[in-house]
């Protein structure tokens, strides 16, 4: 028989009272049993498993309602997991579902005659009764609880006690809330702690942001973390990533129009209930997540980049809560960013300062006493030419003895001008020698450096002609690209040998850079250095690549640019 759903609203009030019963006994005891509990999975659980003890139905389920009012999680009873998995996506809410009252509760004692096509999943099993109620938390309706297949029919007493039982779900869901709220404000609070410490240790810039990424991911239940920086020219890319397969989306270019990007202009973050549902993605590669959360990196009032948090799509979404949290903790982000550049800029000032202090002394010092015994030799040397009895072998070591300390007198000042403005004087090929000098020690090995210029082999000397040939601003780049290269070596390759060769043509550069090292890390967390070389290739108009050497694990580096 075809029943109503309205003629089903009942008050708890309006129903004649029982007699003290083990049914009312067990009902209170499952309500107050249902309060005591702190984790929601678990009073989710024992809301339907009580309710099918408490009826004597054959199936129980709580339909979860996420923020579009869709069926976002389904706690069930009555179903092993493996029939269970076979239905696939829950039931949405159309339907008998829709027509639970959001007060009262609705019985249908027969659904074969019910006034509603009942569309049911594939593999659902069976439904002849049901007995539906709304569960809500502070007056916001948070599901449906749903029982079917009651031997007999469902009585009003049924109703009534679901009703009470719902009532002490929605009380103990929101002490499970809360209780959840403050264990996540500890753990932000713990990690926002970790991160401050390591700050003030002085972490460098890339393992405080691989921190930040790490903590927030973790603290926040996400899949993913994502930080998304200033890359080259005007655009904003994705440096730090943690999270499994993550790597895949370092180096991904986040648009202007995108939300990454609004949320960087506007300073404030938003939450994305699930990026399956966006028309429109414009980073494709963010597709496969569902809730997501855009977390600005503000300091002083300006944004630095943005903190992505994404959870795979059967997980639940992100709140105002996780939200708050996580826009505190991306300020240490911003504060991190700021430290690091604070102590790049003052470890400059510290060796500017100690090349001041080294050029005073060696100008007060050393060239003084090499020019007072020059003049002393000078002068002992004019003495002597006067006496005829000095031999000539004399007198020619005293003019190789002066003039070897004019010689260290002008080298000295060369490296006191060098040590003033270390690239005003020293030209392209010595300042390259320098930088394969350097990277002896970080590389446990002499880095090998071939250098040619117009067809000819540079072998000794400083061959200044090629400071003309580049000019200035591009033999600064040639330095650049070489140092960058040999630091990655260094870091990432774990290389024996280290090969540069440098050629230079009438109107182009060009820098190979081979090693024997393990291959392109392609795990790795941060790109910017090569999206440097790749941005000094582009104002010259050259190219920029990099590798495997053919036939093993190497790496090798071509950079190319034209001259002017």
């Amino acid at each position: 028989m075809s029943q109503k759903p309205q003629a089903e609203l009942v008050a708890a009030s309006e129903q004649a009272p029982d007699a003290v019963t083990p049914s009312v006994a067990a009902i209170i005891s499952s309500a107050f049993e249902l309060t005591t509990r702190l984790e929601q999975q678990s009073v989710l659980q024992a809301l339907v498993d009580s309710a099918v003890a408490l009826t004597g139905a054959r199936y129980g389920a709580l339909a979860v309602l996420g923020s579009h009012g869709e069926t976002a999680q389904l706690v069930f009873t009555g179903l092993d997991y493996q029939r269970a998995s076979a239905i696939g996506r829950p039931a949405q809410d159309r339907g008998v579902i829709a027509d639970i009252p959001g007060e009262g509760y609705l019985i249908i004692d027969d659904l074969s005659n019910y006034n509603k096509n009942i569309s049911l999943p594939t593999n659902h099993p069976e439904m002849t009764n049901f007995l539906g109620v709304a569960v809500r938390i502070r007056g916001r309706l948070f599901g449906h609880l749903m029982l079917a297949n009651k031997t007999g029919s469902f009585s009003a007493s049924d109703g009534q006690n679901m009703l009470l039982l719902a009532q002490a779900a929605g009380i103990a869901l929101e002490n499970a809330r809360l209780y959840a709220e403050s264990n996540t404000r500890a753990q932000w609070i713990a990690a926002s702690r970790a991160i401050t410490t390591a700050l003030l240790e002085g972490t460098d810039e890339e393992e405080a942001l691989q921190l930040i990424a790490k903590e927030m991911r973790r603290v926040a239940k996400a899949d993913v973390a994502l930080i998304i920086l200033p890359s080259v020219g005007d655009t904003w890319a994705c440096e730090i990533a943690d999270g499994e397969g993550a790597e895949k989306l370092i180096g991904t270019v986040f648009p202007p129009e995108g939300r990454a990007q609004a949320v960087i202009r506007e300073g404030s973050g938003l939450i994305v209930d699930t990026m399956q549902r966006q028309k429109n993605l414009l980073v494709e590669g963010l597709a496969r997540f569902g809730p997501a959360l855009y977390a600005p990196m503000v300091a002083r009032g300006s944004s630095q980049g943005v903190i992505v948090l994404l959870r795979n799509p059967d997980k639940p979404e992100f709140d105002l809560s996780d939200l708050s949290m996580a826009e505190n903790v991306a300020k240490q982000a911003a504060l991190a960013l700021e430290l690091a550049s604070a102590r790049h800029a003052q470890a400059q000032a510290d060796q500017m300062e100690d090349r001041a202090r080294i050029s005073r002394d060696l100008h007060d010092f050393a060239i003084q006493q090499l020019f007072a015994s020059g003049m002393e030799l000078t002068a002992a040397r004019e003495d002597l030419a006067n006496e005829e009895t000095v031999p000539r072998p004399v007198l020619a070591s005293l003019d190789r003895a002066i003039k070897s300390i004019d010689e260290s007198v002008a080298q000295i000042r060369q490296i006191i001008y060098s040590l003033r403005d270390p690239q005003a004087t020293v030209p392209l090929v010595d300042r390259l020698r320098r930088e394969t000098t350097s990277a002896t020690s970080s590389l446990g090995f002499a880095p090998g450096l071939t250098i040619s210029n117009l067809g000819s082999i540079v072998t000794s000397g400083s061959h200044t002609e090629i400071d003309d040939e580049l000019g200035a601003d591009l033999s600064d780049d040639v330095v650049a690209v070489v140092r960058e290269c040999l630091s990655n070596a260094a870091r990432h390759a774990q290389a024996n040998t280290v090969d540069i060769a440098i050629t230079i043509e009438s109107h182009r550069v060009k820098i190979v850079v081979c090693d024997d090292g393990r291959g392109i890390d392609r795990t790795s967390s941060r790109r910017s250095g090569l999206s440097n070389l790749a941005a000094r290739a582009r104002r010259h108009q050259g190219t920029f690549s990099i590798r495997p050497v053919h036939g093993t694990t190497g790496t090798k580096v071509e950079w190319t640019a034209l001259v002017d």
